[in-house]
């Protein structure tokens, strides 16, 4: 108990570490620092684009879990119902988490401001900017291989790493 104690308060001092010379240095654009400051174990699977205001949509509406409104333009996600534990709890009012995603040789760090039951295999829910992203195209529909770590703190600059 007291290993996971110290290497979890070590963990975080270097992600606060790397965070504020991140900031400092770079005005929002994160390094590779900062990505391999990234604490907890990553979670592997499918990533889809949700979006609750296209019509046919299952989703429950504009508001997210954290009590944003949905908003396309920004770096933000949802992580499968399941995960919301490991991502922090995900609460209404509450401030959001952050991740770290990495797919098909990118990487970006997002705000995970909602939770939903996804489909069997995927672990993640991408807005369309996160997506585009990856997809430019928007042709994949689901990228598999997804790779998805938690980061630890609240201060995090959603964008692409790198």
């Amino acid at each position: 108990m007291m290993v996971f104690r110290s290497s979890a308060a070590i963990c975080g001092a270097l992600v606060a570490f790397a965070v504020s010379v991140t900031r400092s240095e770079t005005g929002g654009v994160h390094s590779s620092a900062v990505v391999n400051a990234a604490c907890g174990d990553a979670i592997v699977g499918a990533a889809s684009m949700y979006n609750p205001f296209k019509p046919g949509k299952e989703e429950g509406g504009p508001n997210t879990a954290s009590g944003e409104r949905y908003d396309p333009s920004v770096w933000a996600a949802a992580i499968k119902m399941s995960l919301r534990q490991k991502f922090g709890g995900v609460q209404f009012g509450a401030r959001p988490k952050y991740a770290l995603v990495e797919a098909v040789g990118k990487k970006v760090i997002v705000k995970i401001n909602d939770v939903g039951p996804l489909k069997p295999g995927r672990i993640i829910d991408l807005n369309e900017r996160t997506m585009r992203h990856f997809d430019p195209s928007l042709q994949f529909g689901v990228i598999s291989d997804v790779r998805v770590r938690p980061l630890a703190g609240d201060y995090w600059i959603p964008g692409p790493v790198g």
